[in-house]
């Protein structure tokens, strides 16, 4: 990318900059429907999705990452130079990488997520800790879950930190936002997925309940756990096993254990069929 002559890069005070700044406030994303996605990893899988409005890039950036910039522009992707100062502005990270794109919402309605006859679902109900939601929507990802719901009042899953946490997982499962997590388990086992509730104090254990079949998982916040109406609403409250001496797992290792589980035993069902 260059510059066109007698173009400088944009600064702080370009309005172009300004107006995606306000991107990093939660009401301005709802109001927009756009969000911010930062680095390599992210902008290749938003361009990647088709959903990239403008990349915002530092010269450097540019020439280190050029296969990214001619990408946007061959998609017809607006590619704008900034300053060093513009580009830390638009960032969250302490030592950005030089790339932050504009990008449209990739939720769904939770119907069409369930069309797609997902065989793993994770619930993210009342989690507040945009690292938490975004390590486990990453974890989903890789377990080969077909779609994550943000339920309730759990954290924007447009958060600056919960984007980068997901490290381009957001782009590659069925995203789902719903205000009611008790009409969202009744809708999801109307599809026909068995619904289980991670708690730590669980009267069922997850090595003795069947996982081969489409499940959705439950994963409450990490410091009060599940409203109990909720996990009361799940088919069985599960714990994960703790074997040593550890009082116990933290919110992303108890959602990779109970995820990895299912999807090697849906693995294994399949293949022995």
């Amino acid at each position: 990318m260059h510059t066109r002559p007698g173009v400088e890069p944009y600064t702080t005070r370009t309005p172009r900059v300004v107006a995606a700044r306000r991107l990093q406030r939660r009401r301005e994303r709802m109001q927009e429907r756009r969000f911010l996605a930062e680095g390599p990893q992210a902008v290749r899988e938003a361009l990647a999705e088709g959903v990239v409005v403008e990349l915002f890039t530092t010269l450097e950036a540019a020439s280190r990452y050029a296969d990214l910039v001619e990408a946007a522009e061959r998609s017809g992707v607006r590619s704008s130079p900034v300053t060093d100062d513009a580009l830390a502005a638009l960032a969250e990270t302490v030592t950005p990488q030089g790339l932050v794109a504009v990008c449209e919402f990739v939720d769904v309605p939770l119907a069409e997520a369930l069309s797609h006859q997902p065989r793993l679902v994770a619930v993210l109900a009342g989690i507040r800790d945009p690292g938490n939601a975004g390590t486990v929507l990453r974890t989903a990802d890789a377990a080969g879950a077909g779609a994550v719901v943000f339920a309730g009042d759990a954290v924007d899953p447009y958060n600056g930190k919960s984007v980068r946490a997901s490290a381009g997982s957001l782009f590659h499962v069925d995203v789902v936002r719903d205000d009611d997590p008790l009409a969202v388990v009744e809708r999801i086992r109307a599809a026909g997925l068995t619904v289980y509730a991670a708690d730590a104090y669980g009267a069922q254990d997850l090595d003795h309940v069947p996982l081969a079949q489409p499940t959705a998982w439950l994963f409450g916040s990490e410091a009060h756990g599940l409203p109990p109406q909720l996990a009361d609403a799940a088919d069985a409250r599960v714990r994960v096993p703790i074997y040593g001496r550890a009082e116990s797992l933290n919110l992303a290792a108890a959602a990779a254990v109970c995820l990895y589980s299912c999807a090697r035993a849906q693995r294994t069902e399949g293949t022995s069929r």
